[in-house]
């Protein structure tokens, strides 16, 4: 423990000033590597509409790694099982609370596995939903009914849940909304433009929020 937290105290600061997402790798067999267009198209769109200045190619970082440090946005993807062991929950929880922001988003069917794992990193937290006032709805782009729609999967209301570290929001778990689909390549999922339009401008909010909290 004392040499993570050594290790976030001497990464922090280069944390903060970089500009770098990562795709982040897990255990138990789902899909990590799910929608590769997804992130370079995020990327683009950020780095021509709200001036970041994003490496173009997302690196891959594994839940247990130190290296996760090195980067104060981490998306996580997937259709299915996910298995943090003890040293990876140990690594998100220190990378969370001391800078870092996790983007889950379900690609369908990833809540009951990422909903369990999550007690390990924050075993007296739970998932909450975010309110559609919070900064994440319109730091950039306005949101004012909340998290859009963007593939119907079983056809409940998107919701955007999150969890808080001393009112900072650490970690933001995306369901029944499916962000990532929208991000890739039209020719993928045949979206209609301004579909991928909303995608992307709450996937701008998502990266300018973390950059800037």
């Amino acid at each position: 423990m004392r040499f993570y937290l050594f290790l976030a105290s001497c990464i922090l600061p280069f944390l903060c000033f970089s500009q770098d997402i990562a795709v982040l790798k897990y255990k138990g067999g789902g899909d990590w590597y799910g929608n590769p267009t997804a992130l370079p198209n995020l990327i683009s769109f950020c780095n021509n509409n709200i001036k970041t200045k994003i490496s173009p190619k997302p690196e891959t970082v594994e839940v247990g790694s130190t290296d996760i440090f090195q980067y104060p946005f981490v998306h996580m993807t997937g259709h299915g099982n996910v298995f943090f062991n003890e040293d990876d929950a140990t690594n998100l929880r220190n990378y969370l609370i001391s800078g870092g922001f996790l983007h889950i988003d379900d690609n369908y069917g990833m809540k009951p596995y990422i909903t369990e794992e999550l007690k390990k990193v924050f075993p007296n937290t739970d998932l909450v939903e975010i309110p559609v006032n919070h900064p994440i709805f319109n730091i950039a782009y306005p949101f004012p009914d909340g998290l859009p729609k963007i593939h119907e999967h079983d056809g409940k209301r998107p919701q955007a849940l999150g969890i808080f570290h001393e009112d900072r929001l650490v970690l933001l778990f995306t369901f029944e909304s499916d962000l990532g689909d929208g991000w890739e390549d039209q020719v993928v999922h045949n979206d209609p433009e301004d579909v991928r339009e909303k995608a992307l401008k709450m996937g701008a909010n998502i990266v300018k929020y973390a950059f800037e909290n």
